[in-house]
């Protein structure tokens, strides 16, 4: 470092108000203002500052630092941190009129930019979106409204391309030859010139890249890279997935190395600090067919003041995955682990993930402790966090658990029952408080594709949630609610679980519906969550429940990470993080080193990372939740069509599950799959739609199809291609409201993966 770079600064120069000086100088011998002091004087002046401007601004006499400098302007630009005009000045997003984000197509040629900074999005219409391909980072300047009031906005720059690859169907016709691309977002068909076909024949899966994006008037063009089989070769739905949503799922020989690098077991050194809780008695609890394991649990009664001690111990992964490493890049570029019906792709090595992070019973682990006591009435009244270590006494299973809360014996080990008991009167204090502050719970059913031979589809059976899952799900809440609490207080930078209020829109909608069916949203024009709780409440023994469920969370926000503690709508929480699965997430893992820095009692100014930070990594980390949500969607939906293809001709019961100008979707009783009615299959009629009731009335007839109507059906056709099974009316008539309609779930704050897939909040 050189001896000017160590000067204390004077309180007129910009290094004395920069309050990332100190990291990085320690990073740089020439240190140059960080992006924050950039962001705050640029957002101070009246108008945007060209590099010289900025150069004169900060006094940076030294050819390096000038050049410096002007690679983090074009890097801010890059990751949408800054807009640079047509005469090259820089200035921030918001007084630019721009919004950085990244785009997401829909197959129908729209699309929409998804901010950076949150909700809302911003409506891309098809001539927009015709130099777009899904997931490319953009700027968009917000030009006005679409029919349905959502923000509209024009592209005002390509900040980065998506993945240049793409998975598909070759298709040659005529001497001309392109992929279909399987990611219905990719909306774009993409050509391939006959020399860049690489061998692959008509109706094969391939990989191809792409070497020249879209124009205004012209589709990408590629070249053939991989040939992945046959359309229906085993296992090639979740090829194909992994390869259209770009998903990591290759370690490099780096992280590989870093893995095998580390210890087996636990080292003895490694217990210095830390308390011991292997006499305890913690245990797991998850589903029969989990392989890691990164929470346990124990409550006890307190004696004299009633309650109970609660403890949640949780994997401590960042004991072995430290800031900087090929480790933690690769856990941060995957952002989360992905589980498809018979396979994963982890976040982490195997080595950590099933290994040294996973919480195997009766072996030494190290773990972050969340202790919290609960009163009578299920309030946590105080909470300590702590890095331990553990062994588990047992790994139990959901229903193994919930048969034996029920008075089953033999279910579970006799020496954890009476732990498992007290744990259950502690969950059911923890349950009554959820009621009274009036979060949201949803009723849900989930499926689980069992494998035959070949793998092929033996059958879907629904998966029921229980006691156990819910008990734990609660567990997981509290801890969650008190590391958001916990950092909150230090004033920390930490990534959120939030859940934003409700759209002004999307309410207005779902009180149009609700007075048809003669009921009332309370809350006025700004509903809270005890408002839905209590909806729901009314609507219990109502036969429609289900129908009014589903219109009641599709007026609900995409819960998201974020560094501003927004709170979370759905759980009628004030502040909420996740700090439970941190083998699977990487917010999770980010929140670890947070607590860890405030256990140590270090300045919060010392901490690796600054808001900035951890808003690009919340960011990131929401994207690849929903590309993991999209993958496995796609994946499910492949294989629901296949099984449905030997079914072609067949009748079966089920319950209009979306209605639309075009038709309606049903959901098939027990299998929980999906097809279209088309309009035109309907009686000789004219059908028209009305979106406030969710249904669909015939002209001449006045036949009714209303959302949640049972109908009987029969399957017509299955198209794999296109992911769609046709349906059509047996007997053509309009059913009785049905309750078994499917709708979005809420979340668990464990991984879905681990005990019910689904929507993630």
């Amino acid at each position: 470092m050189s001896m000017k770079s160590k000067k204390p600064p004077s309180s007129r120069d910009w290094r004395s108000q920069d309050p990332a000086y100190h990291a990085e100088s320690e990073r740089y011998a020439d240190p140059i203002p960080s992006r924050q002091l950039i962001l705050d004087r640029l957002e101070a002046h009246a108008g945007p500052l060209t590099l010289d401007d900025l150069i004169g601004q900060f006094s940076l006499s030294k050819l390096d630092q000038q050049t410096a400098l002007s690679k983090r302007l074009q890097a801010m630009v890059r990751q949408g941190e800054l807009v640079q005009n047509r005469v090259g000045a820089y200035g921030p997003l918001g007084k630019m009129n721009a919004i950085a984000g990244t785009v997401q197509a829909h197959r129908d040629g729209f699309g929409f930019l998804v901010p950076d900074s949150g909700p809302p999005d911003v409506f891309l219409p098809p001539r927009q979106m015709r130099e777009l391909m899904n997931g490319d980072r953009a700027l968009v300047r917000v030009t006005g409204t679409d029919f349905k009031g959502r923000p509209e906005g024009s592209v005002v720059e390509v900040l980065r391309r998506a993945s240049r690859q793409v998975v598909g169907r070759l298709h040659i016709e005529q001497g001309a030859s392109y992929v279909i691309p399987d990611n219905p977002r990719v909306q774009q068909d993409v050509l391939i010139p006959p020399d860049a076909r690489a061998g692959a024949r008509h109706g094969q899966m391939v990989v191809a890249e792409i070497t020249a994006p879209p124009g205004h008037r012209t589709l990408p063009v590629g070249r053939v890279l991989e040939i992945l089989g046959e359309h229906l070769a085993p296992g090639m739905e979740i090829e194909a997935a992994i390869r259209a949503h770009n998903l990591p799922n290759v370690f490099p020989e780096d992280v590989l190395r870093e893995a095998e690098a580390i210890p087996d077991t636990v080292q003895p050194q490694q217990f210095e600090g830390r308390i011991d809780l292997r006499k305890l008695g913690l245990v797991t609890i998850d589903g029969a067919d989990s392989r890691d394991f990164d929470d346990a649990v124990h409550a006890r009664k307190v004696r004299f003041t009633g309650g109970w001690l609660l403890t949640v111990a949780i994997a401590d992964v960042a004991a072995y995955v430290r800031p900087g490493t090929a480790l933690d890049r690769e856990g941060s570029e995957r952002g989360n682990s992905v589980y498809f019906p018979d396979r994963a792709i982890p976040m982490l090595p195997e080595k950590l993930s099933n290994g040294l992070c996973s919480l195997n019973p009766n072996v030494d682990r190290l773990c972050m402790v969340c202790e919290m006591r609960v009163n009578g009435d299920g309030e946590v009244t105080k909470s300590r966090f702590f890095e331990g270590v553990m062994r588990s006494d047992a790994r139990l299973v959901y229903d193994d658990v919930a048969a034996a809360l029920d008075g089953e014996a033999g279910r579970v080990p006799d020496k954890v029952l009476p732990a498992l008991k007290v744990l259950n009167e502690c969950f059911g204090a923890l349950f009554k408080a959820r009621e009274a502050r009036g979060a949201i719970d949803f009723e849900s059913s989930e499926t689980r594709i069992v494998f035959g031979a070949d793998r092929k589809i033996e059958r879907i059976v629904p998966v029921q949630r229980n006691r156990a899952h819910r008990l734990i799900e609660e567990c997981m809440i509290a801890a969650n609610v008190e590391a958001a609490k916990f950092v909150a207080k230090h004033k920390l930078a930490a990534p959120y679980r939030v859940h934003e209020k409700p759209d002004a829109m999307k309410v207005q909608a779902l009180r149009e519906f609700l007075q048809a069916q003669g009921l009332k949203l309370g809350g006025g024009d700004n509903p809270e969550a005890m408002d839905y709780a209590k909806l729901m409440a009314r609507c219990k023994d109502r036969t429609n429940r289900s129908l009014i469920q589903t219109v009641m969370l599709r007026s609900l926000m995409q819960a998201r990470y974020s560094a501003d503690n927004n709170g979370h709508f759905g759980l009628a929480l004030t502040h909420y993080a996740h700090f439970t699965s941190p083998i699977r997430r990487y917010p999770d893992l980010l929140l670890h080193r947070g607590l860890k820095h405030l256990i140590h009692r270090r300045k919060v100014s010392d901490f690796a990372y600054s808001a900035g930070d951890i808003e690009r990594n919340s960011a990131h980390c929401s994207m690849t939740e929903r590309r993991a949500d999209d993958a496995t969607r796609d994946a499910v939906v492949w294989l629901k069509c296949e099984y449905m293809s030997d079914r072609v001709g067949e009748e079966f019961d089920g319950v209009v599950s979306g209605v639309a100008p075009f038709g309606l979707f049903v959901m098939l009783g027990d299998l929980h799959v999906d097809g279209l009615v088309h309009v035109s299959s309907l009686s000789n009629d004219y059908y028209q739609f009305e979106p406030r009731h969710h249904r669909l009335i015939g002209d001449r007839s006045g036949r009714v199809y209303n959302l949640g109507d049972a109908v009987r059906v029969r399957v017509t056709r299955v198209n794999l291609d296109e992911r769609k099974i046709d349906l059509e009316m047996v007997g053509g008539e309009s059913g009785k409201s049905s309750s078994s309609i499917q709708g979005k779930r809420p979340e668990s704050p464990r991984n879905p993966s681990k005990s019910h897939r689904g929507k993630r909040r």
